[in-house]
């Protein structure tokens, strides 16, 4: 009789399913044509500072801006600091409420500093409303539930209010051009007809 030891079976190497691997497939695609674009706090000897989450600052910094819809370091900078003041309380900064507000931002893909603003003035309402909602879930009594209530629906109309702001606000960057186009056909009869193209890459409408 031998004294040998039971073997341990060896763990096999986790294998994605299809819909795992395409989830995964879109977080490359996405990061890597828009990059996630985060702050980090950090505590000295001087006090708590604030600065891109990223290896290299200067790239850090150009990830912020892209992700704000600015090329412009003075308006990162106004934006990012009143992002900070509505996602924290108190007088410390919370970074993980700062970092989701600005994806809220970045997954817009603001083209301007006016979608910027518009991108973080919904993240607000969002926050407001989950804080509402949350309330209106632990109330105690009659009164309590409908302020909640009120001030839910509020804030959800404005957030709604919000999203058609930023559909119209788009929209009129789109130029539509009506080009005629003229067709002779055998028996030299002509027919008259319009193309319309739009400069935001739409399929235009042909007509005769």
């Amino acid at each position: 009789m031998t004294n040998e030891k039971p073997r341990t079976a060896v763990a096999q190497p986790y294998k994605p399913t299809p819909a795992e691997t395409a989830a995964m497939n879109r977080y490359r695609e996405r990061t890597a044509r828009r990059p996630p674009a985060r702050i980090k706090r950090s505590k000295g000897e001087t006090g708590a500072s604030v600065r891109p989450d990223h290896p290299d600052l200067a790239t850090g910094l150009f990830t912020l801006m892209g992700a704000l819809g600015t090329v412009s370091p003075e308006f990162m900078h106004g934006l990012l600091k009143q992002v900070m003041n509505a996602a924290s309380q108190g007088q410390e900064v919370s970074e993980a409420d700062t970092n989701f507000v600005l994806s809220v931002i970045n997954g817009i893909e603001p083209r301007d500093e006016v979608e910027a603003m518009l991108g973080a003035q919904m993240a607000a309402v969002h926050m407001a409303s989950m804080t509402f909602a949350r309330r209106l879930a632990h109330v105690e009594n009659l009164p309590q539930q409908e302020g909640a209530e009120r001030a839910l629906n509020k804030l959800m109309r404005t957030f709604t209010t919000q999203m058609e702001a930023l559909k119209r606000y788009r929209s009129t960057g789109q130029q539509v051009v009506r080009v005629e186009r003229v067709t002779v056909e055998a028996g030299g009869q002509a027919i008259v007809g319009s193309v319309t193209t739009s400069s935001a890459g739409g399929e235009g409408d042909h007509g005769k």
